[in-house]
């Protein structure tokens, strides 16, 4: 029997319980969309407005449920636009499948309109990347490509030439596996009894755990509680505790606490679970580590580390939990929760302040009145990423972000994807009015699916965050003003609902309303520019801002001093 090798490909994805595509028609991918207009009852086609979006949503889906995100695009134009999010997915580990269309097989390398070396294209952010060369080969391949993506975490590419998919196939028989097996990686007992020993004989032991410690939770708390340790989150593990969890001291460096920040400088061990913590002037300068990650490769790579074990860490943590006692000296401990209990004091007295214009920490808690136990929360790279990091008090809310690759724009695609995982749960999207700009052709797409995200959108007419940044190197702002965009009435021009906050005593009852909508619904709320200052200020921070507000001062006053200019000059 004769099948086109498009509906024997559809098949292997829907034998992957694939249920979602996002991307968009065109000339070199169109045959094999048809083949998905046939099946769409099973397989939904998501129809974006940029293939950007596309991939960020596809990296999003699969970081928020685990399973395999999938992108489509036609080839030329539309495979260049995927990049950013297939680098998102592929810096974040996260598996995602890419369909790009390519010109018919006998057009290849013949300079055919639109025609890329999409392998070349590819090759640097794949862990699969594959050209279709026979009808009979493209089910196979398509099989393979999933699998690959699946094992490496990452992101596999199957380049589809336009006249693959019509072609038929005769006499084919899917050779595909009915079951997928997950190993866990069991520590070595010699790494565990080494890092043991070191555990036993710290007096102040910090806990930094990564994405890693997600699905040891119930280990990792038994596991603080018995060696008397604070845990410090990486922002991507955000939400592994609440974050008024007692063991909870937030997450480190520029978006971090001051409690986690100190307890950094006075620990005499660091235990990294699951992280390859990136920034190393916020972790300790001499105290030994002890290091449990999956990848070998990541062992010491980012600290020095003494003891350093290959494995799943539920099951390291279970082995040391079952041969330890319950740590009788916690004064380490107690001080890390009573700064952490002062902490909150002082961020609680910031949000509660009533200001105009209004400040970006009063925003967040009114948000979080009306912000389900279980909602999506994606945020948005920028000042929005501090402020959310710092005054959202996560309880069992999913936090999405684009974490290694921290690109802007990040926000509207991962609420797309949130509202498709999960449909019937509220999802929320925080972004800055930079950030938004970069995708907001892409709400239209959220009202055509009908879907009732809140986006809000923190408006300081600027690129906060590079602004502060050129600030905190001692350097004028220059490149970072942005022009004023009435969002709310964008919203309304797409088909949803917009409002504008510009007034402090109008933000509780907005999100109120806007919790209610059954579409979509942008909350444009103006806020006063404020840098995002880190929890503990630095002496090179806080003179690469004097640096800034002495260059300031002297160009908005033009003062006729020559020799101290002259002096100015040569220091700066």
């Amino acid at each position: 029997m004769k099948h086109t090798a498009g509906k024997v490909a559809a098949e292997v994805l829907e034998h992957w319980d694939i249920k979602h595509i996002f991307g968009l028609p065109g000339d070199s991918i169109n045959n094999f969309v048809e083949h998905l207009r046939v099946q769409k009852e099973r397989i939904e086609f998501i129809q974006v407005r940029h293939e950007e979006v596309g991939a960020l949503a596809a990296s999003s889906y699969s970081k928020l449920t685990g399973k395999i995100g999938v992108c489509l695009s036609i080839g030329g134009p539309g495979a260049i636009h995927l990049l950013n999010g297939l680098y998102d997915a592929k810096a974040d580990r996260a598996p995602v499948l890419v369909l790009a269309g390519q010109v018919p097989t006998d057009k290849v390398g013949h300079d055919a309109f639109q025609e890329v070396h999409l392998e070349k294209l590819f090759e640097d952010v794949s862990v699969f990347n594959q050209r279709v060369s026979s009808p009979e080969s493209f089910p196979s391949l398509l099989d393979q490509a999933i699998r690959k993506a699946y094992a490496e975490k990452g992101v596999s590419v199957l380049i589809i030439p336009d006249d693959i998919p019509m072609e038929q196939i005769e006499g084919y028989t899917p050779n595909l596996t009915e079951t997928t097996s997950v190993s866990k990686q069991i520590p070595s007992d010699e790494d565990l009894d080494a890092g043991l020993k070191y555990i036993k004989e710290a007096k102040k032991p910090v806990i930094l755990a990564g994405t890693g410690a997600n699905k040891a939770r119930d280990e990792l708390v038994r596991f603080a509680e018995k060696i008397a340790a604070p845990i410090i989150f990486t922002l991507p593990a955000k939400g592994t505790l609440p974050d008024k969890h007692p063991y909870n001291l937030g997450q480190l460096g520029q978006i971090g606490t001051k409690p986690a920040y100190e307890a950094m400088e006075e620990t005499d061990l660091l235990i990294m679970i699951g992280t390859s913590f990136p920034y190393r002037d916020f972790l300790p300068d001499k105290a030994p580590a002890v290091q449990i990650d999956l990848d070998p490769s990541q062992i010491g790579k980012r600290y020095p580390v003494t003891v350093g074990i290959v494995g799943d860490s539920s099951i390291a943590l279970q082995k040391w939990n079952d041969q330890l006692p319950m740590k009788e000296q916690r004064t380490f401990l107690k001080e890390c929760q009573e700064n952490m209990v002062n902490w909150w004091r002082h961020i609680e007295k910031e949000e509660n302040q009533v200001s105009s214009p209004i400040k970006p920490q009063e925003v967040i808690p009114k948000l979080q009145e009306v912000v389900d136990d279980d909602a999506i929360l994606s945020v948005d790279v920028g000042n929005v990423t501090v402020w959310m990091a710092r005054h959202f008090k996560i309880t069992h809310q999913k936090f999405l972000i684009s974490s290694w690759m921290a690109t802007m724009g990040c926000g509207l695609p991962g609420a797309i994807a949130g509202s498709f995982a999960y449909p019937g749960r509220q999802v929320v999207t925080v972004c800055g009015d930079g950030g938004f700009t970069m995708v907001m052709h892409d709400f239209v797409t959220a009202v055509k699916y009908d879907m009732p995200i809140i986006v809000v959108i923190m408006n300081n007419q600027k690129i906060g965050m590079i602004k502060y940044e050129q600030e905190e190197q001692g350097h004028l702002e220059y490149g970072t003003d942005l022009e004023n965009i009435d969002f709310a009435a964008f919203a309304r021009a797409c088909g949803g609902e917009g409002y504008r906050v510009s007034d402090h005593r109008e933000l509780s009852d907005t999100f109120k309303k806007a919790a209610r909508e059954k579409k979509p619904v942008i909350i444009d709320v103006i806020i006063e520019d404020q840098p995002p200052l880190p929890g503990k200020i630095t002496y090179g921070q806080a003179a690469g801002y004097s640096k800034h507000i002495m260059k300031k001062f002297f160009k908005e006053h033009e003062i006729d001093m020559p020799p101290l200019r002259k002096a100015l000059k040569r220091l700066f």
